[in-house]
């Protein structure tokens, strides 16, 4: 009995405590965004080459977006598709022709990009860059004539940014574009004459917005 009773109590084993899984980015999503957009337009006249002038033109935009994200270690690699309306406006003197006015609007944006990123738990840095798209209207006039053109042309975009995820299903982000869509001449018809325009143009944007994501967390 004395031996019984020097002997050390026995180990008391615990389960080791769980631990919570890092947040996962696989899955996919769908959100809004607004922002602000900046144009640069360069108007020449197709057949002689002649400055018809230039924009510097910025005004709101806001859209929507949905994609899907898959990650592979702290690598996120995913695609998106973007939908954005606009109302940017602005209008410009003739140079070689001070009689006539030049306007142009921008009706819409929209691009399809593929995405790869880095993760940091729950945030996402990220570049992005593929295809877009825009719908734009156009205006030559005088007092008493016009002519208008109308075109959905194509070009291409890049652009940086970064996210944050909030909780499992809600995130927000942040981000700042490029979109280039050279040069193309512009068909116009109206009281004013029949003639093309050759109009080069960029494009910048900053946005932000939310996600929400679906399928794919722990």
């Amino acid at each position: 009995m004395a031996a019984d009773l020097s002997r050390p109590p026995p180990p008391v084993y615990t389960k080791a405590p769980v631990m919570a899984p890092l947040f996962s980015w696989t899955g996919c999503y769908i959100g809004g965004n607004v922002g602000g957009l900046w144009v640069k337009k360069d108007l020449t006249d197709a057949i002689s080459g002649a400055n018809d002038g230039s924009l510097s033109i910025n005004s709101w935009l806001a859209g929507g977006q949905v994609g899907c994200n898959y990650q592979v270690s702290t690598w996120v690699f995913g695609v998106q598709g973007d939908f954005d309306w606009t109302n940017v406006d602005g209008s410009v003197a003739d140079p070689a022709f001070l009689a006539e006015t030049n306007e142009v609007k921008v009706k819409s944006l929209a691009s399809v990009t593929g995405r790869v990123g880095y993760a940091w738990d729950r945030f996402l840095g990220y570049v992005k860059g593929g295809g877009a798209w825009e719908k734009d209207d156009y205006r030559a006039f005088t007092t008493t004539l016009v002519s208008t053109a109308s075109d959905t042309r194509t070009g291409w975009t890049i652009g940086v940014g970064g996210e944050y995820a909030f909780t499992d299903w809600l995130t927000g982000f942040v981000e700042y574009d490029h979109y280039d869509f050279g040069t193309k001449s512009e068909a116009f018809t109206g009281t004013f004459g029949t003639f093309a325009i050759n109009v080069k143009e960029t494009k910048d944007l900053v946005k932000g917005g939310i996600n929400f994501k679906f399928g794919g967390w722990h």
